[in-house]
C-alpha cells in the first residue's frame, strides 16, 4: 500500500521538489499540495493524507497554526522544513509542541552529504512518520511543577500511551545498583520524548544526565533553553571542559560529538568535531561507549523513539561493563528503530512505555 502524501509550501518551486523526490520512492505518492496553512486544514479534511510535509512560513495562515489545527480535526503524521537558524530553531520546536512529528531542514544540502544521501533521508522520514498515526495533542502525564519560564511546553502529538495500556504497567523493581550517571539517547520524536522523562527528575536528581538527541546545531542550544525552563533539574547546552555535575544535564550540541575524561565523580565534557564518516553527530553510540571507558557498569543508559540504530553498538559495551540499559517500548514511540535494535540485540533489561519512564529513573538510581 502506498504511503499518500500532501505536500505544503507556499513555494512553487519547492513544493515540486519535494513532490519530484517523494515521487521517486514507489511506496510514496503525492496526491495533492498546498500553498498555506489554510488550503492544508481543508485538504487534510478532504483528503485524509497518510502523512502531511509543511512550511513554517507561509502567507493566510502559518505551519504551526495549521499543524495545531489538524491535530484537532484530523490528527496526520506531520514532517516540518525548518531554516537552520536560531529562530527556526524555536519555530520547529513550537511545531513539535503543535503536534508535527518531525523535521528536516529546508535546504537539502544541509541534509546530508551528497543529494542522493538527502533525496533518501526525506523518503525514509515519510515512510518511518507514516507508520504512527498521533492522536489528539495533549500534555504529558502530571510532572513536579516547572521553574517560571516564558516559553510555552512541548506538547507530544502522540507519544503518550493510552492510560489503561500505562496503568497496567507497573514501575520495574529496583535492581539495587549503584549509579554515578544516566545517559538518555534518541532521535525522531526526541524533543518531546526527553520533555517526558526529563521533567519527571527532581531537583535534587543525585546524579549528572548526559542527553543526546539527533539535532542540528543552531537547534540544540534553544532545545536545551527551553527544556531548562520546563524541568527541576538544570539542562544546558554541553560545552567542552564541563564538570559534571548531579542534578544537570547536558544536551550534546550538533554537528558534535559529546565524550568523558577523568574518573568518575571529577569527569569533564569533551566535545569535539570527530570524523566526518560517522553518519550522526551528535552519535549516540560514540557517547555511550566513552561512558563505558569512563564509568564502567555505574551507568543507566536509556534509548528513546528514534530511527535507525544508533545507541546499540555504544549500549553493548555498557551493558558489557555490567550497565543497565532501557529501551522505550513500541507502543509509545513516534518511530521505533533505535529503541527496537537494542531490544532486538537482547541488550535492553527493560522496555518501557513513554509517560513511566522517569518515574522509573527516580525509583531506580534515586528511590
Amino acid at each position: 500500500m502506498t504511503i499518500r502524501v500532501l505536500v505544503v509550501d507556499d513555494s512553487g518551486f519547492f513544493r515540486r521538489r519535494v513532490s519530484e523526490i517523494l515521487a521517486q520512492d514507489p511506496l510514496i505518492e503525492v496526491i495533492d499540495t498546498a500553498a498555506d496553512g489554510r488550503e492544508a486544514i481543508n485538504k487534510a479534511k478532504m483528503l485524509r493524507p497518510d502523512v502531511i510535509t509543511m512550511d513554517i512560513e507561509m502567507p493566510v495562515m502559518d505551519g504551526i497554526s495549521a499543524v495545531r489545527e489538524i491535530m484537532k480535526d484530523t490528527p496526520t503524521p506531520v514532517l516540518m522544513f525548518s531554516s537552520l537558524t536560531h529562530e527556526g530553531a524555536r519555530a520547529t520546536l513550537e511545531a513539535l509542541e503543535a503536534g508535527a512529528m518531525d523535521f528536516l531542514p529546508k535546504r537539502f544540502e544541509d541534509i546530508a552529504r551528497s543529494k542522493e544521501e538527502a533525496i533518501l533521508q526525506l523518503q525514509q522520514r515519510v515512510k518511518a512518520i507514516a507508520r504512527r498515526r498521533p492522536r489528539l495533542a495533549s500534555r504529558p502525564a502530571s510532572a513536579p511543577p516547572p521553574r517560571p519560564v516564558s516559553p510555552a511546553p512541548l506538547r507530544p502529538g502522540r507519544t503518550e500511551a493510552p492510560a489503561a495500556a500505562t496503568e497496567r504497567r507497573s514501575l520495574p523493581r529496583r535492581s539495587g545498583k549503584s549509579y554515578q550517571l544516566l545517559a538518555i539517547g534518541t532521535s525522531t520524536g526526541g524533543p518531546v520524548a526527553l520533555q517526558t522523562v526529563l521533567t519527571r527528575l527532581p531537583a535534587n536528581f543525585p546524579h549528572p544526565i548526559v542527553l543526546v538527541q539527533h539535532m542540528p546545531g543552531t537547534f540544540t542550544s534553544a532545545f536545551a533553553a527551553r527544556l531548562d525552563g520546563l524541568c527541576q533539574i538544570r539542562v544546558k547546552e554541553a560545552e567542552d571542559g564541563d564538570a559534571l555535575r548531579p542534578g544537570h544535564a547536558y544536551l550534546a550540541p550538533g554537528g558534535r560529538q559529546m565524550l568523558f575524561e577523568g574518573r568518575p565523580g571529577s569527569a569533564r565534557l569533551r566535545i569535539m568535531d570527530g570524523n566526518d564518516k560517522v553518519n550522526y553527530k551528535p552519535s549516540v553510540d560514540i557517547t555511550f561507549a566513552s561512558a563505558a571507558k569512563t564509568y564502567g557498569g555505574r551507568v543507566l543508559a536509556v534509548v528513546l523513539t528514534g530511527m535507525g540504530a544508533d545507541g546499540r553498538d555504544g549500549a553493548r559495551l555498557l551493558k558489557d561493563q555490567g550497565a543497565s540499559i532501557w529501551a522505550q517500548d513500541e507502543d509509545t514511540c513516534v518511530v521505533y528503530g533505535m529503541p527496537q535494535a537494542v531490544a532486538r540485540a537482547g541488550i535492553a533489561t527493560e522496555s518501557l512505555p513513554l509517560p513511566i519512564i522517569g518515574e522509573a529513573i527516580v525509583n531506580e538510581m534515586a528511590g
